[in-house]
């Protein structure tokens, strides 16, 4: 059944999650910051806001996927936030990628105005939000998501509850690590393959089904292997993530070393103008530590 939905966020992920929810019939109110990048929506027969607020006047569902946790306050929660227009029962679902905190603190304020709230981080890159196959990683009421589930259905092959508010959040920073130490493990694998002399395309080919195969080897490592570092997700991004995960274990008292050295390999690729590019451009980081 075709709900009505305000969308906020039209980055490389939510431009084509997005697409995906026209595309199976839902009527979308689309806001973006710059307001140039929802033109392709419009021409899909979406509604473009002015607002935030105005995305969420008359609709069901608001969905967000914005880029950190203060931007989800103000396009939720802010001056000219969804909250101040939203439906009576409305259901609000964040998908960015934020604190776990922030996904509480958010989801206190629009409860205590009667509008329901799930934090929904994705996991599955740009590819996943293209092809509707991502991982949807969901904290908040079994009985909201069960109200938004058919929506989500739309985007994300699987998704998973993980508990009260904040859990879906949690998750997603377990999901940055694996992320993280997976891709350090990748470039310094075809680094080692270049400089003994073996294409690092078949090792992406020929390892990609075996123990140490990930998704990110067989989709990320084959970019490597073409010199393709344009961006699936941005180094920025994941640095602004692995700062989350930090702050999330250290109350714990759980160091996360590993992750400190990808934190590390990153901050070079910033240092080097290369925090837009995809988070493969780690590659580029490992090849200017080669001892020559």
């Amino acid at each position: 059944m075709p709900r009505k939905i305000g969308f906020l966020g039209l980055g490389i992920m939510g431009l084509s999650m997005a697409k995906r929810l026209i595309g199976a019939g839902h009527p979308l109110t689309v806001y973006n910051r710059t307001a140039s990048k929802a033109a392709p929506l419009v021409a899909l027969g979406a509604t473009q806001a002015a607002t935030p607020r105005e995305a969420a006047r008359g609709s069901e569902i608001v969905i967000s996927i914005v880029t950190d946790s203060p931007d989800v306050e103000e396009v939720l929660i802010g001056k000219d936030g969804a909250i101040h227009a939203a439906e009576k029962n409305a259901l609000f679902i964040d998908m960015s990628t934020i604190a776990p905190e922030t996904a509480r603190r958010v989801g206190r304020a629009l409860q205590a105005k009667g509008i329901a709230f799930l934090d929904a981080p994705v996991t599955g890159g740009d590819v996943g939000a293209r092809e509707g196959t991502l991982s949807i990683l969901v904290g908040g009421e079994a009985a909201d998501l069960e109200r938004a589930r058919e929506v989500l259905g739309v985007m994300g092959k699987r998704i998973t509850h993980f508990g009260p508010l904040g859990a879906g959040q949690t998750a997603k920073a377990c999901n940055q690590i694996l992320c993280a130490m997976n891709m350090t493990g990748i470039v310094e694998a075809l680094h080692l393959a270049r400089l003994s002399g073996i294409d690092p395309s078949l090792v992406v080919e020929a390892l990609s089904a075996g123990a140490g195969g990930s998704w990110a080897l067989e989709k990320l490592g084959s970019r490597i292997a073409k010199g393709d570092f344009n961006p699936g997700f941005y180094v920025d991004l994941i640095q602004k993530d692995l700062r989350i995960v930090q702050d999330a274990a250290r109350p714990l008292g759980l160091p996360l070393e590993g992750t400190a050295l990808a934190q590390r390999l990153f901050a070079d690729n910033q240092k080097a103008g290369e925090g837009k590019l995809g988070t493969q451009a780690m590659y580029k980081a490992v090849e200017r530590r080669i001892r020559k």
